[in-house]
């Protein structure tokens, strides 16, 4: 199984942290769905699922139900960057379910628990001996 990258948003300090994980503890959970920080490791704290993309970078949309990829026709939104008014383009995104295909989830805190993710994610100092 591919390695998961959570981008974890807190928006009490404004800052992203990442983590890598080799199991997907969320499957089948939906866009807008709210986990609980255990399946990262991280006891008391509450996140809420908020995008992400699959194995080939096409990213998740939450207003398009089901699983797998879909081509839309979309004048706006994620994933869409049209260049004049009116335009409407055919455009390739992620339903909003979590699969196996699943490579980047974006995450955002809404409950911190203790410690808090800038004492988790803070770097390691290297001790020296002389």
């Amino acid at each position: 199984m591919a390695e998961i990258k959570c981008t974890i948003n807190n928006p009490q300090d404004g800052k992203s942290y990442t983590k890598v994980i080799e199991t997907n503890p969320f499957l089948q959970k939906r866009i807008g769905d709210t986990v609980s920080g255990n399946a990262l490791g991280y006891e008391e704290y509450e996140l809420l699922i908020t995008g992400g993309s699959d194995i080939a970078g096409f990213p998740m949309r939450p207003d398009v139900s089901g699983a797998g990829r879909k081509k839309i026709f979309s004048t706006k939104g994620i994933g869409l960057h049209l260049t004049r008014k009116g335009l409407k383009t055919r455009k390739t995104i992620v339903c909003n379910t979590m699969t196996t295909e699943i490579v980047q989830i974006n995450l955002k805190v809404l409950k911190e628990g203790k410690p808090s993710l800038a004492e988790i994610f803070a770097p390691k100092e290297e001790k020296t001996e002389v």
